[in-house]
């Protein structure tokens, strides 16, 4: 990027969506690129997106409807330049179990629903990117996405079995799905023709990825059973995907009612959720990769505006591809204008050529489905959370569970609950620790992992990693005390190193007052170290500030044992403070801070040489 781009970039105000700020300066030698990137999406694009489709049970043209119309908004407002938007594996069970139990086997009124859940989805994104909700995203943690995405491929491929092998059962659950799949195996059901084209598709698809073949498996699978179908005029002996409709894009959203409003509002915040997620990880990733930024909220925003389009055009909510984008990159897409021609393309086959998936096999669809279902499928990553976190495995084996026993839209509200659930529990059960010093290192240290270390005579210094709130303010609480009594009689001070402690909610706050209480009526003084300034405002607004006055706060764990180890030595010597201080104030014990407050204009003492 040239310093003149630069300044024109600069230039640009910041309500000009990305889409006109690429134009203005695109440069002539990324047209080629791009033209070559978009026309190899393309080909993946049309099995990709008619699969989808047939997942979330609507009508194949749907998909395509939901590729184009995405494709063109994220080309305008979205600020990665080559994220591929269109149908997803991981959204498809999810749409399938909102609309279809309010569809009632109407096709119509299923397209409508999905157009629903898309406008619905848009405006949760849309207004999230305006008010700058990007780090929402943070609710599903890594674990939970793991048993989540191997839930979701899990469902997919358990749904496209039986059409892979040219037979269709009804089932309520997945657990009954595989039961009635077995039983129809056994019943003989499988067409062997179907069987056959499923295989081969299956064969290729897989075989083509193996050679790191330049031209997609799915390509050659789908033409190449297409061709045969046709040549051998096999269209009427094996269940085909059937002509499209020939025509547009267009608003679908007729006989709709509000309750059907109130039915998807669920299933769309989980959606919403799912398809950011999943867009923010995969655009910042690329971005990385290629030098660049994208703005979190920015991204949220314009996937809100391509489901927004999607659903007022008779698609259904979409997100970015993790299959369809990394072919992209490697085409050599390096604009926006890879999806416009992706789009471009796509409508030209709908106006003049909508009659060729007439000899397109079901079978082969569903083999393009379950590799890309395969591809979400991360058997390494849960074996990864067992071998380093047994907890985060048991959440993540958890969430498996919820999405697939209980369903998608029930298992999205177990996982959100679950990574809360985490979060609770890390905070609840933070690392704690009594420091002391180490001959040869600076500063105060673990002496759990420093057993040679030393505690400060009349001295125990503590440390608490986490904040502090309802679920582990008894914890610290007891964890004190239990070092006070473990110590060696003569405690006079506890120093609280709580740097870590970044905030303290009402109820911990009771935990807190109680324990200086149960020090002070032992004798022991409460010395608070470290503690951030916003936290130190917390308590004042709580209305301790008569009870923990400035005298009782140290900048540093080091400047609090050089005080009291000073006033130590001063009461041995009945000399003066280490700091040149005149003798300490009356009826200040040993082990205690001194009542006057530190001058402000007094040089800040230097820390001991042995630490």
């Amino acid at each position: 990027m040239g310093a003149n781009e630069q300044r024109g970039r600069r230039r640009m105000p910041r309500w000009v969506p990305p889409g006109v700020e690429v134009a203005r300066h695109y440069r002539r030698d990324w047209l080629v690129p791009d033209l070559r990137a978009g026309i190899v999406v393309t080909a993946l694009l049309i099995p990709a997106g008619m699969g989808y489709a047939r997942v979330a049970g609507l009508p194949p043209e749907t998909g395509l409807y939901a590729t184009i119309v995405p494709l063109l908004a994220y080309a305008l407002f979205g600020p990665s330049r080559i994220l591929v938007l269109g149908p997803d594996s991981a959204l498809a069970p999810i749409i399938a179990a909102a609309i279809l139990p309010l569809a009632v086997g109407d096709d119509e009124r299923a397209v409508a629903l999905a157009g629903l859940l898309a406008v619905m989805v848009g405006a949760i994104l849309l207004l999230g990117g305006l008010l700058r909700l990007g780090f929402v995203t943070d609710l599903l943690s890594k674990p939970i996405r793991v048993g989540y995405l191997n839930a979701i491929a899990l469902l997919v491929l358990i749904s496209q079995v039986p059409p892979l092998l040219g037979f269709s059962v009804d089932a309520e659950s997945p657990v009954a799905e595989v039961g009635a799949i077995w039983a129809a195996l056994f019943a003989g059901e499988a067409e062997p023709l179907a069987l056959a084209f499923g295989l081969g598709s299956l064969a290729v698809i897989i075989a083509m990825r193996l050679l790191r073949s330049p031209v997609p498996g799915v390509l050659v699978a789908v033409v190449g059973a297409t061709l045969l179908t046709w040549i051998l005029g096999l269209g009427e002996q094996l269940p085909v995907v059937g002509a499209l409709p020939q025509g547009l894009p267009a608003p679908a959203l007729g006989g709709l009612e509000w309750a059907d409003v109130a039915g998807l509002a669920l299933p769309a915040f989980g959606i919403a959720l799912v398809a950011f997620t999943d867009t923010a990880v995969l655009s910042r990733t690329l971005a990385a990769r290629r030098g660049e930024t994208v703005s979190g909220s920015g991204e949220m925003a314009a996937i809100g505006s391509a489901n927004l389009a999607a659903g007022l055009f008779g698609g259904f909510p979409i997100s970015a591809s993790a299959t369809r984008t990394p072919v992209a990159e490697q085409a050599g897409s390096k604009s926006q204008l890879t999806g416009v021609v992706g789009a471009a393309l796509l409508i030209l086959f709908i106006l003049l050529a909508p009659g060729v998936t007439a000899f397109l096999p079901s079978a082969t669809l569903a083999a393009v489905v379950v590799v890309a279902a395969a591809g979400l499928i991360d058997v390494r990553g849960f074996v990864r959370l067992v071998r380093m976190d047994r907890v985060d495995a048991a959440l993540s084996a958890a969430a498996f569970v919820g999405v697939f026993v209980f369903g998608v839209i029930q298992g999205i509200a177990v996982t959100i609950g679950l990574s809360l659930l985490a979060f609770v529990y890390h905070s609840w059960q933070p690392y704690r620790a009594e420091l002391g010093r180490v001959t040869g290192l600076r500063g105060y240290h673990d002496l759990s992992r420093n057993p040679e270390g030393e505690r400060i005579p009349g001295v125990v210094i503590v440390r608490f990693d986490a904040p502090l709130f309802f679920a582990n303010g008894g914890l610290f609480d007891d964890f004190v005390r239990s070092r006070v009594e473990a110590a060696e009689p003569g405690i006079r001070t506890v120093i609280l190193a709580a740097e870590p402690i970044t905030d303290i909610d009402t109820t911990a706050i009771d935990e807190f007052v109680e324990l200086d209480d149960w020090l002070a009526s032992r004798g022991i003084r409460l010395v608070i170290a470290e503690m951030k300034d916003p936290v130190v405002d917390v308590l004042r607004r709580y209305g301790l500030g008569d009870r923990f006055t400035p005298d009782r706060f140290a900048p540093t764990v080091g400047a609090a044992v050089d005080e009291i180890t000073g006033t130590l030595r001063g009461d041995l010597e009945g000399t003066k403070w280490d700091d040149g201080r005149a003798d300490r104030p009356e009826g200040s014990g040993p082990g205690t801070l001194p009542d006057e407050p530190e001058r402000p204009d007094e040089p800040e003492r230097p820390e001991p040489p042995d630490r």
